[in-house]
C-alpha cells in the first residue's frame, strides 16, 4: 500500500465524517463540491473535516483508487465511503444522510 493509501485510510478511519473535495468548505472549487458542502451544512453538520484534493494530485488520484470511485466530492462517514455529490443528495431528500450524520 502506497503513503498515499495508507494516509487516506488513516484519514477516512480516524475522523467521524470527512469529505474529500475541489476546494475548501469556505471555498469549493466546483459546483459538486459545493453542494456536498451545502448539504452537509443542512444536515446540522457545522465542522466538517474536508480535504482539497487539487492540493495534492496524489491525493487526487489516490482517493479515487482507495473508493474504487471515478468522481469527487466523496463522502466517508464513520470509515465507510458513502458516495458523491448525486448519492448525498439522494440520501438527504429521503432524510436518510441526516439519520446517518447523528447517529
Amino acid at each position: 500500500m502506497s503513503d498515499v493509501q495508507t494516509w487516506i485510510k488513516e484519514t477516512v478511519t480516524g475522523t467521524p465524517v470527512v469529505l474529500f473535495m475541489k476546494g475548501t468548505a469556505q471555498f469549493p472549487q466546483c459546483g459538486f463540491s459545493g453542494r456536498a458542502i451545502q448539504i452537509l451544512k443542512e444536515c446540522g453538520m457545522e465542522n466538517v473535516t474536508t480535504v482539497n484534493v487539487l492540493d495534492d494530485p496524489a491525493v487526487r488520484q489516490g482517493i479515487k483508487d482507495f473508493s474504487n470511485w471515478p468522481t469527487i466530492p466523496q463522502l466517508y462517514v464513520n470509515g465507510e465511503f458513502i458516495g458523491g455529490s448525486d448519492i448525498m443528495n439522494e440520501m438527504f431528500e429521503s432524510g436518510a444522510l441526516k439519520t446517518l450524520l447523528n447517529a
